[in-house]
């Protein structure tokens, strides 16, 4: 078992790789690491991700109070969003918020990545919805936020930034950088004409796969219920996932899902 000082260490690399891809500026962002039921480390505030040390890291309880940090330093007043996400989802180990700053574009103007144009984030990642905008420290982030844990492992924050959570500090960290490395591609392609789309049949392959690794976190290909249908997956619904449940379009008609995309798409001008 690896012990809290190697995890500390551990987080200020990833806080150093954050900062050093420009995913986070002056003071921003925060990463937190589970270590038992009742005990997690996590990046304190005000403090640059890319020039942590180990005695920088906090310890606090499942309700976010302070078990254990060094003068001068406290948690992240986001601590709340981290563990909202621990509690509801057992199977997360580590949570990373950052700003990266093509993922935060689409988070700024409203726009989910829903669109399937790689294969490697429709397997990895499956769509990465918007969770509605929240008051920053406050319990309307967690909130807002809480739509969307039990259905996906990474999700954009309106007019903020990204969350990605998984069930080691890396794996949570990658899905970071997927989710940058997937808006970035999406927004460079609409720059030369627009995306060249994967049809349904090749995005419920591309599900299949991923059902064939056995790859752990929460993804459409195991839970949207229109592809449990045969129905749209939430990568043809139009951006219009819905933490209820996976797809708000799960009764619809073949036609109305194809009438709404449309109408979508036409909306977004893509």
């Amino acid at each position: 078992m690896v012990n809290e000082f190697e995890i500390k260490k551990q987080i200020c690399d990833i806080g150093k790789r954050i900062y050093n891809r420009g995913m986070v500026a002056n003071n921003d962002g925060n990463i937190s690491v589970k270590i038992s039921d009742n005990e997690f480390l996590c990046t304190p505030t005000g403090v640059s991700k890319g020039f942590m040390t180990p005695e920088f890291i906090c310890k606090v309880d499942r309700d976010g109070k302070v078990l254990q940090a060094n003068a001068g330093f406290k948690p992240s007043s986001e601590i709340k969003m981290h563990m909202r996400v621990y509690k509801e989802r057992p199977d997360v180990k580590s949570v990373v918020h950052a700003h990266p700053m093509y993922a935060t574009a689409f988070a700024i103007a409203g726009i989910p990545l829903t669109q399937p144009i790689m294969p490697e984030a429709v397997i990895a990642l499956g769509c990465v919805p918007i969770a509605k905008y929240g008051t920053p420290s406050t319990n309307e982030i967690p909130d807002a936020v809480s739509e969307y844990v039990q259905y996906f492992d990474a999700v954009l924050l309106e007019n903020h930034g990204a969350l990605t959570f998984s069930d080691s500090l890396l794996s949570a960290y990658n899905k970071m950088e997927s989710v940058e490395f997937y808006a970035q591609l999406l927004y460079l392609s609409r720059q030369l004409g627009g995306p060249k789309e994967l049809s349904d049949a090749q995005v419920q392959r591309l599900y299949e796969i991923r059902r064939q690794f056995g790859m752990t976190g929460k993804h459409p290909a195991n839970l949207c219920p229109n592809n449990k249908e045969g129905k749209p997956s939430c990568h043809n619904c139009g951006g219009s996932c819905s933490g209820k449940g996976g797809c708000s379009t799960s009764g619809a008609s073949e036609e109305l899902v194809k009438n709404i995309t449309a109408k979508v798409i036409k909306e977004l001008g893509l």
